[in-house]
């Protein structure tokens, strides 16, 4: 009866769920007075993530789900190296420089190339140091011919399907972002108009290898051909191409390896991906490469000398964690080659597998069947008259824990509403075959329905999205 229930804190038989600091609620606004068991705070915050959805069953994200335990170790053990201290972890800035190597051979660097590239967070991070390198470059050579950059602002020409990170770009570094827009015929980057946006303050056209909307491939090599056109007709004005390879980069040259759409061509200078994409690993890590240094301005790399040597560094961010690269290289050396192909083969074909599921069922149209990317997306057809939407689905779905976007479509299609499964290397043909069933089972729940729940439309009248954006 009188016992103090401070004394427990020392005590490691108590039940954790009888424990004193369960009996208040977690941090909120201000820190606790005094320590907690470390018992009790990991089930704290486990308890609160336990409502979050089980990430296995995210088919929203391209963001990799699964690394075996061998990989886990690994990065628990180097959470602590500081990726930005080359001279106090030279073993760990060698790993990174071989995974340059890797991708730059997979990439197709020619012999002659004087390849230069970094890891970076993400491809957000990469992306920017790209769109960077193209505007430096672009100002130096418009003031050696004698244009006034100060007239207009430089633009970057890409699909309006484009991630968010270019349009963060635009805006952080005042270039202004010229939207290709997609069509029902063109549902990637329309060349047949694209150089009609062209102008001498362009600084270049990104290419996208999967469309983050609907998984589709730019033509990167008919833009090679325009940009080759073009520039041998300018004066000064030498166009370049940079391209977005954040989820295709790290699959198509283990699938399609005969697909023309990097280094192979002429003005393809610079290439990013995300390696917590196809390439396996957990977020968040990214990286870039250009074909050779030129294109990549001087005053970009930096010489910093720290903690006792002197190093160059081109990425925005600074100290971060060393773990997600080590993580890619033992991902190059576990896998191999052939290792990759298997793995991005067999999911290409339950890609294919839930696009035929999807057609059996006569309700949808199919925009991209995973036959490039495992990216399935497809829409309700304009025939079926249904009470329900895809939203709909969506919540359906949720309840078998389920995560499956709708969205619209860019500007130009956005009042096409579609869903999208994107296929990860850890999405088996038995998850799969589970997931179809839920997915019948909720189409057949909803066809006995009554649906009750307002369209999602916005105050101005347009279609929005619920739960999920870009």
């Amino acid at each position: 009866m009188l016992h103090d229930r401070r004394e427990e804190k020392n005590d490691p038989k108590m039940p954790i769920y009888g424990s004193y600091a369960e009996d208040s609620a977690i941090v909120k606004t201000t820190l606790r007075k005094e320590p907690i068991d470390p018992r009790v705070a990991y089930r704290l915050i486990s308890d609160e993530l336990m409502d979050e959805g089980n990430a296995r069953q995210n088919l929203a994200t391209f963001c990799q789900t699964y690394m075996e335990p061998e990989a886990v170790n690994l990065m628990s053990e180097t959470l602590e190296k500081n990726a930005i201290d080359k001279s106090e972890y030279p073993q760990t800035a060698k790993l990174e420089n071989y995974c340059v190597n890797v991708l730059a051979d997979l990439w197709n660097a020619q012999k002659d190339d004087n390849f230069i590239g970094t890891s970076t967070v993400g491809s957000s991070e990469a992306c920017m140091l790209a769109g960077m390198s193209m505007k430096f470059r672009w100002r130096k050579m418009a003031l050696e011919n004698g244009l006034d950059i100060t007239a207009q602002k430089p633009n970057l020409i890409i699909s309006s399907g484009f991630q968010v990170c270019w349009e963060k770009f635009g805006v952080y570094w005042d270039v202004d972002l010229v939207e290709v827009p997609v069509d029902p015929n063109h549902m990637s980057i329309n060349t047949d108009i694209l150089m009609d946006y062209v102008n001498e303050y362009t600084i270049g056209i990104v290419g996208i290898l999967g469309i983050t909307y609907t998984g589709k491939f730019d033509d990167i090599e008919k833009i090679n051909h325009l940009v080759d056109y073009y520039n041998n007709k300018s004066k000064w004005h030498e166009l370049v191409i940079h391209v977005d390879g954040a989820s295709g980069a790290m699959f198509t040259p283990f699938v399609n390896p005969e697909l023309p759409w990097d280094f192979r061509l002429k003005h393809v200078v610079s290439i990013n991906t995300s390696g917590h994409k196809y390439g396996l690993v957990y977020p968040g890590i990214g990286w870039i490469i250009w074909k050779d240094k030129k294109y990549l301005p001087e005053e970009l790399i930096f010489d910093v000398s720290y903690l006792g040597g002197h190093m160059p560094t081109m990425a925005i961010n600074f100290s971060r964690s060393a773990s997600q690269i080590i993580a890619q290289y033992y991902n190059f050396l576990r896998l191999g080659f052939n290792g990759y192909r298997g793995i991005h083969e067999r999911t290409k074909k339950v890609a294919l597998f839930l696009s035929r599921a999807l057609e059996e069922t006569g309700l949808f149209e199919i925009y991209n069947d995973g036959a490039n990317l495992p990216i399935v997306c497809y829409t309700l057809k304009a025939e079926i008259n249904k009470e329900w939407t895809l939203y709909d689905l969506t919540d359906r779905l949720q309840m078998k824990g389920w995560q499956v976007p709708t969205y619209p479509l860019p500007n130009d299609m956005e009042d096409v509403l579609i869903q999208r499964y994107v296929c990860r290397g850890d999405l088996g043909f038995n998850v799969a075959e589970e997931f179809v069933a839920d997915l019948n089972e909720a189409i057949e729940e909803l066809d006995k329905a009554r649906i009750l729940a307002p369209k999602a439309e916005s105050t101005d009248g347009k279609q929005e999205s619920r739960g999920f954006t870009h």
